[in-house]
């Protein structure tokens, strides 16, 4: 009878994260969380805020986690209040709001079978710590970008105070602790416009993070020298900082013939002569500038496996999320410019199997459009980039890649908008071929091993998440 008591006292610690909707976000929080269920028996479940059915993307991976990662879809709220042309920081930030209550029942739940010892957020989803603080649950928010984005982020309130116009008005660069100066016009995108909803929501998030036990950051501090120790300092008033970097997935997920046609192709190229060329999986183009880009990636000379995707010429560059779309964009291509590249250039539709590709020793060179995902993945394959920013906070990512960590060569955008071809030819060139592009190689070395040494048993990641893993289950057992 004792033994039985003891055992129902004792419920099973569980941690509870809450994505914001978009691959991009949930994939790393996947990553940490599969780290963090290796420690002390500690379970994890995502729930997931939603303003419509989930995406057969997220079902695939969710599905696919082992059995310590459990997740449920919050019910749907609807968005249909709100203007058209309202931002994805306030679509997001809004969808976790109105949650709020489905969120309170979850924990209800989760609370009759579990102790919850910590709710983390991600970085728009800071209006759920009221929830967690109800049922005594600790909050935490994980941060899926650079220690730059972040920073800029804890800065924030203090820039607001201090500077009355748009930031991109602002005659000299934004100085952010621990960073490379930056331009106000390369800030990230929802602070370029100060009256717009995103700016008030990014500032209202920014505000909340004090009340976070801490911050969890998806970097390294080989990476970021600048920023991560300037967090890492622990002033008053700031969580404890926690870079946990960097969580890649490295599993291609599904799409098995065409993955293989791509490394197929690789296999039979010259070791690290070819050039990636993806803009991730919500970049696009306008025809323009997919026609400028063909050609300058022919008339390089150089190999390369292009994911090419129809162009949007709604938006001068592109946006968040796009819905895939069935129509065939090789059509968009220049004439005669797949016969004129057949052999030493592969173009395939929409998707390829990045991590395998970044991962395959025939790769030598990445054109991205710099998101932190993309950019974690080449460091951890010691693969230098061309750096072709599209939204979001990518223009800050690029400034950073080509200036302080020097990883990336970026291509001048003309005054009609435009990548020129003779620019991108030159600019491939020399990554590929050039002494600058050899210069970038051995640095990107350095930082892939680095990187290998951060996630090995006793590196600087995987103590982070041990220390985290272990305040977690020591957390005691209090229940409402």
């Amino acid at each position: 009878m004792e033994i039985q008591k003891e055992e129902a006292r004792v419920a099973p610690v569980m941690v509870a994260m809450l994505p914001s909707p978009g691959m991009g976000h949930l994939i790393p929080m996947i990553e940490f969380a599969k780290r963090v269920v290796g420690y002390h028996n500690l379970e994890v479940t995502f729930v997931i805020p939603t303003d419509g059915p989930p995406s057969k993307a997220q079902t695939t991976v969710l599905q696919a986690l082992p059995k310590s990662i459990s997740h449920t879809f919050l019910p749907p709220v609807s968005l249909s209040d709100l203007p058209p042309d309202s931002k994805i920081e306030t679509l997001i930030s809004l969808t976790v709001l109105r949650s709020l209550p489905s969120l309170r029942h979850a924990f209800r739940s989760l609370s009759a079978t579990h102790t919850v010892a910590a709710l983390v957020v991600d970085l728009f989803g800071t209006d759920a710590f009221d929830v967690a603080a109800e049922f005594n649950a600790s909050p935490y928010v994980f941060y899926p970008s650079t220690a730059m984005a972040l920073s800029v982020f804890l800065h924030l309130p203090r820039l607001h105070q201090e500077v009355q116009c748009e930031y991109r008005e602002l005659p000299e660069p934004v100085k952010i602790p621990g960073c490379v100066p930056v331009e106000g016009k390369d800030l990230l995108d929802p602070v370029q416009d100060r009256k717009n909803e995103a700016y008030k929501w990014v500032l209202h998030h920014a505000k909340r993070y004090a009340e976070a036990e801490g911050i969890i950051e998806n970097s390294f501090l080989e990476l970021e020298p600048g920023a991560v120790k300037e967090l890492l300092k622990g002033e008053p008033g700031k969580p404890p900082f926690y870079p946990v970097g960097p969580l890649v997935n490295m599993e291609s997920g599904g799409r098995g013939e065409r993955g293989s046609e791509c490394l197929r192709w690789l296999e039979e190229q010259p070791h690290g002569s070819v050039l990636f060329v993806s803009f991730g999986s919500g970049g696009t183009l306008s025809s323009a500038q997919l026609n400028e880009l063909a050609l300058g990636l022919e008339m390089s000379e150089q190999r390369f496996l292009w994911v090419v995707r129809s162009p949007n010429d709604k938006v001068a560059n592109a946006s968040y999320f796009i819905a895939e779309s069935h129509v065939d964009p090789f059509g968009f291509l220049p004439k005669g410019f797949l016969e004129r590249t057949k052999g030493r250039g592969l173009v395939v539709s929409s998707w390829a199997p990045q991590p395998q590709v970044l991962a395959h020793g025939s790769t030598g060179g990445f054109l991205t459009h710099c998101g932190w995902n993309s950019i974690l993945e080449s460091v951890v394959n010691g693969v230098p980039l061309v750096a072709w920013p599209l939204f979001a906070e990518q223009k800050m990512n690029a400034v950073m890649l080509t200036h302080d960590i020097k990883v990336a060569l970026r291509p001048t955008v003309g005054d009609n908008g435009l990548v020129q071809r003779q620019d991108i030819a030159s600019v491939v060139k020399c990554l590929m071929e050039g002494e600058e592009g050899k210069k970038l190689r051995y640095r990107m070395k350095d930082l892939k091993e680095a990187a290998a040494k951060a996630l090995a048993p006793n590196g600087s990641s995987t103590n982070h998440i041990s220390n985290l893993a272990l305040k977690w289950t020591n957390k005691p057992n209090v229940t409402n």
